[in-house]
């Protein structure tokens, strides 16, 4: 925990990636406290905007892929057996949280990929049923890609405003506070992203019968 503790205090690119990475699998690191304060710094000249959300970004497909892969091979019985072992509750695992990511992806389908990526308790999970279900990796990854995208421009959003209001020592504080105002942006983007989908399938049913 030292090791991620020194990351987060000193941002780079390759560190971003990294700590995306292992957020994106089942390692604790809230991604609130890497892309904000790395765009806060690209605020001030010492990182570029774009290429935090980038970085962030592919870092994100590399965890979640790494995810889909050992449950794509591995299967549920050894997922859930890791889930509940000490080690997968030192991660903040456990079968519920599993359960409860598999019950929304059943739910919502391919679109679960791209909305449970936003949702806190589920977004660095959602990558484990789409395995399991072994849906095919190139929509996966287009998924992942556009949901993991839009979180990390929202809190790199974030993370440029605060530059504008607060001194650093007073951001990790303020990121905290903050995080009502993301829930309620990450519901709308959730809804208009399901809309969008209802809409689509329904214009294509309607195509179908013409």
């Amino acid at each position: 925990m030292n090791f991620i503790t020194s990351l987060l205090n000193n941002l780079n690119y390759p560190t971003i990636f990294f700590l995306m990475m292992l957020e994106s699998t089942v390692v604790p690191v809230p991604s609130e406290l890497v892309v904000s304060p790395a765009a806060y710094h690209a605020a001030g000249g010492n990182l570029n905007m774009w290429l935090v959300i980038l970085f962030a970004t592919l870092g994100a497909d590399l965890g979640a892929t790494i995810n889909y892969v050992v449950a794509y091979y591995v299967g549920r019985p050894v997922i859930y057996r890791f889930a509940n072992s000490r080690l997968g509750h030192l991660c903040l695992l456990n079968q519920e949280k599993v359960e409860k990511s598999e019950k929304y992806f059943d739910n919502h389908g391919k679109l679960a990929t791209i909305t449970g990526r936003l949702i806190p308790g589920i977004r660095h999970l959602i990558s484990i049923p789409a395995g399991l279900a072994k849906m095919h990796y190139g929509h996966f990854l287009l998924y992942t890609t556009v949901g993991a995208g839009a979180w990390n421009i929202i809190l790199a959003a974030l993370g440029w405003y605060l530059h504008t209001i607060v001194p650093e020592e007073q951001l990790h504080d303020k990121i905290l506070e903050y995080g009502d105002y993301i829930k309620y942006i990450i519901i709308a983007i959730v809804l208009v992203a399901a809309l969008y989908f209802i809409v689509k399938k329904q214009i294509k049913k309607r195509s179908s019968k013409q």
